[in-house]
């Protein structure tokens, strides 16, 4: 009669789910006290794991050697996206691991809140004419206010821990006057300037724009068109034009004929080639090597050129020419030799308008030709660009038909307009073109700084390296900065204009300002009486004559201007790629320029050096097809569809009564952070159901593991003897640690994921808690699965905190009992995982066998498949083991531990070089250790099977193994 033997077992006892079903993730101050939280209250977890996790490093943790992370602030102008989960969670990762590494953490979370975007959310570009700029300040600073508390929300259901109650804005009053003291100590040192000169304008947004700010369009088409203008100059001693009655033109190429009526000067290199080419009775000039592409424009399909003289450039510099546009009474014009003269494309001669173009402005300005720009915030044309009739063009948008109007007006001297399409600056707010416009700006000169900045970058340290060449590269290429913005909500230029429209800015007017902003706030600036006297100081004399300017400061200079916070060199900056030209170059240019001529500040070694020891730089997200998240192709993903489960296939369910509902698992914040952990966030990373259904299995796989782990450890295991398969385990654990730990000061984060998988696949499932479960189930309940709780809640916790709080609340009594034992978010990542007392095999010798034992394993699980498909081996526990392994090293290894192969391979028995006998079947498989070529033979069980253990060393059928009897002794029925 068979006995119930499952009542004697030690199974796996565990109420930890494996699942999680769909509940909404939100952050709350206040829970029900309650011994075991449900699965639909886990924001409690949420809540321990980071606002109680942080408060606790804060006083746990040594003070001296705090690390810094310092936050590169997000824009509060809307709902976050998975991008921002993916920068949040990477730095909560790198504050987690510090922490781990015995380090107190400052991370005080900010916020950027000024500037367009918010301002265009908060007042449509169509109001905002009619209100006044008071007006349009509250609207959008209560915007700014009301999206920092949903953002932080959001951002703590992702896990993320910080100093969430000392967060900053860059529109707080602190801040604010911090700003305005790094900008007067700019002023001071003469790096701050006023001048009239080509800036980007976005007449979508009413505002100059500086490079980090604008994006491109490589799909741009304009209206180019070739122009010819006539030459006023006698033109009579050029080569071939002795006796030519007819009229020489110098023949243009733009892509923005727009520009024409700002035209001052014509260009050309003076070490080209130009030939005189006829059309009709009148010529034409062009660069030699630009005639072939211009033939059939010049003289029509398949006729040749006539070329009456050949002439160097440096002979067309003593020309002039006229501009019809600029009206009857203007002057002739000048050629002029310019560097940036090319024959790829065109005619070889460049058409300058200093008033729209950069190089243009440089080369004309060093002549002392005059900066033209007859266009006006809006983009629309203004009288100056017509003068001999100004109705012709005032008010037409230079974007739209401007160019085909302006030509118009040119008549026959267009010679050919046609689509042109090229890359082209658009406003990254606005998703509109941009233009190049001369008008009055503040800048910055970076030029003067540009050797320190580069200097101090050469003791950062980047991750990836190629972040260094980049944000070199941004730097290299910028001499000067635009820091005034044409908006109403900002932190102010402190500037006052005299009468005349004249800047004044002193140290003095400066000071002077700040402190009435100290009183009344940046507000004030606005809304006081537009001659109120309080803002001039008393040495300007009368203050009628003085008015306040409206231009504010750069958002990047706000944000840039963050570090004046710190008093010391942040020990980490991260964020995306995209912030070398944005807030990593404006933090490391104002730190420099507030540094020139000071001593080094406390934390530096040297003048000059970044504020950031570290700059860590992160990609974009993509779809699951690779393309970039983005409002326009509608494929942007949040957090909340992460961690909610909605994006993965619904479950279906079957109710009573046939119904059957529809049900998701969810995926929480563990997968969310998984799916960062898991990526090389060093590249753009891909972001969809295929992604999450890895991710989804992986955190199956880790809470599966955790519910064996707990469901298994007993306290009578601190205190029994530890087998080899332990002490192999407990190797494979300091192991994998190790690999870990590097892997986490490297900020390789998808290396940890890597290893920690490997090791629960081949080490710990595979082979340690396999060949543990007869000793488990059936045995003393020893092992080592308490250290490997800790040691792999330690691997999680910087990546899954919530997953391991969780865990850590369902711990068996035992351990809840034990106050000796310290949380795994708490514990010391080097700290010992096992008292080394209890490991009495020598370590060395062990490691050298691993690698025998592991191969021989291996083996006898390939040699067991054959027979398994032949359906003559069901469990491992069915067969017998022969090895033959040759003298040396490999046979000592497996001699030297015997007694204990059958546990670790999970059969019935194994022999060393014993007879292979004569059997109903066999199979083997040859392993090779070194260049020692050995075999593993699996065959039948040599005795029957126990009942209770079900290994094959019952003495006869039915009976119990010598161990299962001494183990129950009388006392089942």
């Amino acid at each position: 009669m068979s006995k119930n033997w499952a009542s004697t077992l030690r199974l796996p006892k565990s109420t930890f789910p494996y699942k999680l079903r769909a509940a909404r993730y939100h952050y709350s101050d206040t829970f029900p006290s309650r011994p075991r939280p449900l699965p639909q209250h886990r924001d409690q977890y949420i809540k321990r794991s980071t606002d109680e996790f942080y408060k606790w490093q804060a006083t746990h943790r040594p003070a001296d050697d705090t690390f810094v992370l310092h936050d590169g602030p997000p824009y509060a102008n809307g709902s976050l996206h998975a991008g921002h989960a993916l920068n949040k969670i990477l730095k909560d990762i790198i504050i987690r691991v510090k922490v781990q590494q015995g380090r107190q953490v400052s991370y005080i979370p900010g916020w950027d809140c000024h500037g367009l975007p918010i301002e265009l959310k908060a007042v449509s570009a169509a109001e905002g004419k009619h209100m006044t700029a008071g007006a349009i300040r509250a609207a959008a600073r209560d915007l700014a206010s009301k999206t920092v508390v949903e953002q932080m929300q959001s951002f703590r259901t992702y896990g993320v821990m910080a100093d969430w109650d000392q967060r900053w804005t860059t529109m707080d009053m602190d801040f604010e006057i911090r700003q305005l003291r790094l900008f007067q100590q700019m002023a001071s040192r003469g790096l701050i300037y006023r001048k009239y000169k080509p800036v980007y304008w976005s007449p979508s947004s009413g505002t100059a724009l500086a490079e980090a700010e604008l994006e491109y369009n490589e799909n741009h088409l304009s209206r180019a068109a070739y122009v010819r203008f006539p030459i006023a100059s006698d033109y009579s001693q050029l080569p071939g034009m002795e006796g030519f009655s007819g009229q020489l033109f110098a023949l243009i190429w733009t892509t923005t004929p727009w520009t024409l009526p700002a035209n001052r000067a014509i260009a050309v290199r003076e070490d080209l080639t130009y030939h005189i080419v006829r059309t009709g009775d009148d010529a034409v000039l062009a660069a030699e090597s630009c005639l072939e592409r211009l033939a059939r424009l010049l003289v029509g399909e398949g006729n040749t050129p006539e070329i009456l003289g050949t002439v160097q450039g440096s002979q067309l510099t003593q020309l002039q020419y006229t501009n019809a546009l600029r009206g009857k009474s203007a002057p002739a014009q000048p050629i002029i030799n310019a560097p940036f003269v090319t024959a790829d494309s065109g005619s070889g001669l460049v058409h300058c308008a200093p008033g729209h173009g950069f190089d243009d402005y440089v080369t004309c300005s060093a002549l002392g030709i005059p900066v033209s720009a007859p266009v006006d915030n809006d983009g629309l044309f203004t009288d100056e660009a017509y003068p001999d009739d100004p109705e012709r063009l005032r008010g037409i948008s230079v974007l739209q038909s401007g160019g085909a109007t302006v030509l118009g007006l040119l008549g026959d001297n267009v010679l050919d307009v046609h689509e042109y399409q090229h890359k082209y600056p658009y406003d990254w707010r606005t998703k509109q073109p941009i233009i190049i416009r001369a008008t009055a700006q503040w800048f910055a000169d970076v030029g003067s700084i540009k050797e320190a900045a580069l200097k101090a970058l050469d003791e950062v340290h980047f991750v990836p390296e190629a972040g260094k060449k980049r944000l070199e590269a941004f730097v290299k290429g910028r001499s000067e900065w635009c820091i005034s913005r044409q908006r109403a909500w900002g932190v102010p230029i402190p500037a006052l204009f005299d009468t005349s429209g004249n800047a004044v800015m002193t140290d003095e007017t400066i000071e002077h300002i700040i402190s009435v902003i100290q009183k009344r706030g940046t507000d004030a600036w606005w809304t006081d009486d537009k001659y109120d006297p309080v803002w001039i100081p008393a040495s300007l004399g009368s203050p009628v004559e003085y008015t306040r300017g409206r231009d504010t400061m750069d958002v990047w200079f706000d944000s840039g201007s963050s570090w004046t916070q710190l008093g010391r060199q942040a020990d980490l900056y991260l964020e995306g790629s995209d912030q070398h030209r944005g807030w990593f170059q404006s933090s490391l240019l104002t730190r420099v320029a507030a540094m020139v001529g000071l001593p080094p500040p406390p934390g530096t070694t040297s003048l000059g050096l970044a504020p950031f020891k570290t700059l860590v730089t992160h990609g974009f997200t993509l779809d699951k097809d690779g393309k970039k998240m983005s409002k326009s192709l509608g494929n942007i993903i949040s957090a909340d569809q992460v961690m909610d489960g909605s994006l993965l296939p619904p479950l279906k369910v079957k109710k009573k009564g046939g119904n059957a509902a529809v049900v998701r698992d969810a995926l929480g914040p563990d997968a969310l952070r998984l799916w960062v952990a898991g990526s090389d966030y060093t590249r753009d990373i891909v972001l969809g159901e295929p992604v999450l259904k890895a991710i989804h299995q992986s955190l199956i796989k880790y809470r599966t593991t955790i519910k064996m782990l707990i469901g298994s450890m007993h306290e009578s295991a601190r205190s029994t003897r530890l087998t080899v398969l332990d002490h192999i385990a407990i190797i494979q654990l300091k192991d994998v640690m190790a690999e870990v730990a590097t892997a986490y000061d490297k900020h390789e984060f998808n290396k940890v994921s890597s290893s920690l998988n490997r090791w629960i696949a081949n080490d710990l499932s595979a082979f340690y808690l396999e060949a543990l479960k007869d000793r488990l189930y059936c045995a003393d309940g020893g092992g080592v699965l308490e250290p490997i709780f800790m040691g792999f809640s330690r691997m999680l916790a910087p990546i899954t905190p919530v997953l391991v709080e969780e865990a850590w609340e369902y711990r068996p009594e035992w351990l809840q009992r034990d106050a000796s034992v310290i949380h795994p978010l708490k514990q010391l990542y080097s700290a010992p995982i096992i008292d080394p007392s209890r490991l009495t095999h020598d370590e060395t010798a062990l490691r050298a066998a691993i690698p025998v034992l592991m191969s021989a394993h291996s083996a006898i699980k390939a040699a067991s498949e054959p027979a398994r498909a032949s359906k003559v081996l069901g469990s491992s526990l069915q067969c017998s083991v022969v090895l033959e392994v040759p003298e040396g090293e490999a046979l000592k290894s497996l001699e030297a531990y015997a007694d204990e192969l059958e546990a670790m391979f999970v059969v019935s028995s194994v022999e060393i070089n014993g007879a292979v006998p004569e059997c109903a079947w066999k199979y083997s498989e040859v392993f090779e250790v070194g260049e020692v070529r050995c075999t593993a033979w699996v065959l039948p069980p040599k005795q029957d099977k126990c009942p209770r253990c079900w290994r094959y060393v019952a003495p006869k059928e039915d009976a119990l193994c010598g161990r299962c009897e001494e183990v129950v002794g009388d006392g089942v029925d």
